[in-house]
């Protein structure tokens, strides 16, 4: 399987990159052996990947990633780089390539620090592989300043270093990021893609791959996580039921105050997999003695690695409230089709009745309005108001109609 087979329902992106990685293979071969360069080269230094969540944008950055340090000798008689198979490829796709670099936040954001130190690693020559490769997951995440430090490497590259930089937009990246980046644009793959690549590549019974696939509309990773997660399943009911609930105030609070528990629940249980071991490895690396006493000196590095748990325990919170009220959106999305007539699949099926009930029960104005109380609510969570405030007044909202 070539690496090109992950980027599902993206085919004119694949083919862009496909041709892309075949000029960067004969643009390095060209330099080793010392002849003329290729002319039109589809290859450039910095790409950008923008797309809806779920549409797999780190995915394909990970996929070109492999191709350009693909090794294979299939490329000499005519083949496309990104074989999935050889080294170059393998250890790019799970992490270990010593010339790919791959960075992701757990945090709000990504600072000037962490972005300079990306920055002196770009300068440097390929160790092993073909070419620098840095992929930035969260391009959005970085903040204004880290953005002016990143623009001086995309302005002036080194010779053999590729940025490939990922966000949901364009309007997420600097626009004098975006104006030196090819940009290419990723579209929600259809139900039946991901249903299809569930059961091919997970093992994932037909029957519940079509499910989660149709109950999170294309999201290739949500819909992974409902296949194999119970909890998560479980969660999502639960959400689901919150419509039903809000019939007057005391009961719009209750709701709001459970999803922010469950959503708490999350970040506990992200914290208890991770936090308790990062510390630990921390303090064995800077020397702890018995009874965990800590040597002199090291107090600020340990305060400094729990400002970061807390910052990423607040993302992981903000993050599972997002994913509730996505959920939340197409439930009444699925309210909506049912009230105008539509024949648009619904993703909620194990719903119906609940779906009927509300459908006939309210107006398309309503629902439209109550669509509207969750997309303030999420914009409000982006402007730090505190959680519990927000989905109190989505919920009375929800009641109002």
């Amino acid at each position: 399987m070539t690496v090109w087979d992950d980027l599902v329902g993206q085919e004119k992106v694949s083919g862009q990159l496909e041709a892309a990685a075949r000029d960067a293979d004969a643009l390095v071969t060209a330099v080793a052996a010392d002849t003329p360069l290729p002319e039109a080269s589809k290859m450039t230094h910095a790409w950008l990947f923008t797309g809806p969540p779920g549409s797999g944008r780190s995915t394909t950055a990970r996929a070109f990633a492999a191709a350009l340090q693909c090794t294979s000798p299939d490329r000499a008689l005519g083949g496309i780089p990104g074989c999935g198979f050889c080294d170059g490829c393998h250890t790019s796709l799970i992490g270990t390539h010593a010339d790919v670099q791959i960075i992701r936040t757990d945090l709000l954001s990504i600072g000037v620090k962490e972005t300079r130190d990306l920055v002196r690693r770009a300068q440097l020559s390929p160790a092993v592989g073909r070419w620098q490769v840095i992929v930035m997951e969260d391009a959005d995440r970085l903040t204004e300043g880290a953005g002016n430090v990143l623009l001086k490497a995309v302005e002036e590259p080194a010779p053999r270093t590729v940025w490939l930089l990922c966000a949901p937009s364009l309007e997420d990246v600097l626009p004098t990021i975006r104006s030196r980046c090819r940009h290419l644009t990723l579209r929600t793959p259809s139900v039946a893609a991901v249903a299809d690549v569930l059961v091919r590549r997970d093992g994932i019974e037909p029957d519940i791959a079509a499910a989660v696939a149709r109950a999170t509309q294309g999201h290739i990773g949500r819909a992974r996580r409902l296949a194999t997660d119970e909890r998560a399943r479980a969660r999502r009911a639960a959400v689901l039921k919150l419509p039903l609930r809000v019939d007057d105030v005391g009961a719009c609070l209750k709701a709001a105050q459970e999803l922010i528990d469950a959503a708490s629940e999350d970040a506990k249980q992200v914290a208890e997999e991770t936090d308790v071991k990062e510390t630990e490895d921390m303090k064995a690396a800077l020397g702890a003695g018995q009874g965990g006493r800590m040597p002199r000196g090291t107090a600020g590095v340990m305060k400094e690695l729990e400002d970061k748990q807390k910052r990423r325990k607040t993302r992981t919170q903000r993050d599972s409230l997002d994913l509730a009220l996505i959920d939340l959106t197409a439930f009444y999305r699925d309210v909506l089709a049912l009230q105008f007539g539509t024949d648009l699949a619904l993703a909620n099926t194990e719903m119906q009745d609940a779906l009927d009930r509300l459908a006939r029960g309210s107006s398309p104005e309503a629902t439209l309005r109550r669509i509207e109380a969750i997309a303030a609510c999420r914009e409000a969570l982006d402007r730090n108001v505190a959680p519990l405030l927000a989905v109190e007044a989505m919920t009375m909202a929800l009641r109002a109609g």
